[in-house]
């Protein structure tokens, strides 16, 4: 059965590292995994939002 050097890679790695797979998930939960904010919040960050111009490069004036 073939298997691509990746893979190979891969499994070896695992092996190597098995507590990879729970410092993936303790990574993400760090960077995106966030609490919901609640319907103050919401409402303050829409009001504090400046709108952006169409062309971000080209300065006014």
């Amino acid at each position: 059965m073939y298997e691509s050097e990746a893979t190979a890679f891969l499994k070896d790695l695992k092996k190597a590292k098995p507590h990879l797979d729970q410092e993936q998930v303790a990574g993400r939960s760090l960077l995106w995994d966030k609490a919901p904010l609640d319907l103050d919040q919401q409402e303050r960050f829409a009001e504090a939002r400046i709108a952006q111009q169409a062309y971000v490069y080209q300065n006014k004036g």
